[in-house]
């Protein structure tokens, strides 16, 4: 029996600091069939390999039929420039410093059409290591029509008091 995975959510603010460990909820869980209910996709990807694992409310999101080959490089194409260059940011953040994040990404479907979608993401580790991150994708455009943004919103673990380094903006 191989070492057990935990998913360990850390959030960090001037004032506190706090970490949990959880164990790995399986797919099948009761809570997954809520969530889709809900348009709140999960999703995960495994580091070593980049395979991605989505639920039917990511593929819907995406524009991606279920029985389409699913590869990370065309996940993120569909990412409009700004989004992914946030999203790949934050994704190398959270790997190096075990961190969860939530950005409000834009994407362009396959069939043209633009959404906006809030991605959070977790860090699963195994033996102190970051072995695939996890979360959830939701379509929130309606939350932005009206609005005339194109803004990125992001949140993150890292503080830019703490590490200036970081160019992680506020969230908004």
């Amino acid at each position: 029996m191989g070492v057990a995975e935990t998913i360990t959510l850390t959030h960090s603010w001037p004032v506190y600091e706090a970490s949990w460990r959880l164990p790995i909820i399986p797919q099948e869980h009761a809570g997954r069939a809520v969530l889709e209910a809900l348009g709140v996709g999960l999703w995960s990807c495994r580091l070593a390999d980049n395979a991605l694992t989505w639920s039917q409310a990511v593929h819907d999101l995406f524009g991606i039929p279920v029985e389409e080959k699913l590869t990370r490089s065309l996940a993120a194409s569909l990412y409009l420039p700004e989004s992914r260059t946030a999203m790949e940011e934050l994704r190398a953040y959270a790997i190096r410093h075990h961190r969860g994040f939530t950005l409000d990404a834009q994407l362009r479907r396959p069939d043209g059409d633009i959404r906006w979608m809030r991605l959070t993401a977790a860090p699963v580790l195994c033996e102190g290591r970051v072995v695939r991150l996890t979360g959830t994708k939701q379509d929130v455009t309606a939350e932005y029509e009206g609005e005339g943004t194109t803004s990125i919103r992001q949140t993150t673990g890292a503080s830019r008091e703490r590490d200036p380094a970081v160019r992680i903006p506020s969230t908004l």
